[in-house]
């Protein structure tokens, strides 16, 4: 019954700055603002596959929260970290140890990389992996997963 998430909310302090950050930031498109609910649509991805609505709210209502956009093994790898660069974003691990170097998800396994939104939102790029889960293996580097899942 379920094929996909198509849309998600996030409760934001302040829309304009919000909407600089998704739209012009981020990069994402533009698809609707409601200025009496204060809320603005954003497309992921093509139109019409996914959305993610930022709606503004009083800081008491504005709780951290996680949202993770999915991207291509490629850009991870090898773009992620000079692109957040570029928009003034501090890429993280996943173990917010002061590194910036993608990490892999064994579990999964998916490659992912970390930043925050101006509200604080732990926001993350995130791709699957081909391959077997090696759930064992935690969270590793890309290097090490690389030495690990190549068959022998």
């Amino acid at each position: 019954m379920i094929d996909g998430l198509f849309e998600t909310h996030i409760n934001v302090t302040n829309l304009e700055r919000s909407m600089q950050f998704y739209g012009d930031v981020l990069g994402l498109e533009f698809a609707h603002q409601e200025e009496g609910r204060r809320v603005a649509f954003y497309w992921m991805g093509h139109r019409g596959q996914a959305m993610l609505g930022v709606w503004e709210k009083p800081q008491a209502e504005v709780q951290r929260q996680h949202f993770a956009f999915r991207s291509s093994i490629e850009n991870i790898l090898n773009k992620s970290s000079d692109w957040l660069h570029a928009r003034k974003l501090n890429p993280r691990n996943f173990f917010d140890d002061g590194t910036e170097a993608p990490m892999v998800f064994g579990w999964m396994p998916a490659i992912a990389i970390y930043f925050q939104d101006p509200d604080g939102h732990s926001l993350e790029f995130i791709s699957m992996l081909p391959g077997e889960p090696r759930p064992e293996l935690g969270v590793v580097t890309w290097e090490e997963w690389q030495t690990v899942s190549q068959p022998t």
